[in-house]
């Protein structure tokens, strides 16, 4: 079983900045992929971002310069810097995490979302 603990959604006003934090534990053998989606009302869950063990990264074309990604490989913790926020990033944001766990079976899992609202 793999954990997933998200931090640092919120309340923002446009142009504004977030952090989101998502940390991994359990069984974990071999980190690979990890990411942030989103999922606003009435839509379906798209990717934000993410990087690989590599720290190799993509992002959505409407976060482009706007967020960054990455990752603490010792803490298996992946970051989403958010910056010059708009209304329309108004989302809940999912973590998701893939790997090899206990006898290198793989996973992915995800965590329980954390809100972003963007005010106008």
């Amino acid at each position: 079983q793999v954990q997933l603990v998200e931090s640092g959604g919120g309340l923002v006003q446009a142009g504004g900045s977030l952090r989101l934090s998502c940390a991994a534990s359990g069984s974990i053998l071999i980190m690979n992929d990890m990411g942030w989606y989103r999922q606003a009302p009435g839509k379906q869950r798209e990717l934000v971002a993410a990087i690989t063990s590599g720290g190799s990264t993509k992002f959505a074309d409407s976060v482009k310069g706007r967020f960054t990604i990455s990752r603490d490989n010792a803490k298996n913790t992946v970051y989403l810097q958010m910056n010059s926020l708009k209304p329309e990033d108004t989302a809940v944001y999912y973590c998701n995490a893939k790997g090899l766990g206990s006898r290198l079976l793989p996973f992915d899992y995800w965590g329980q979302g954390t809100q972003v609202t963007v005010s106008s």
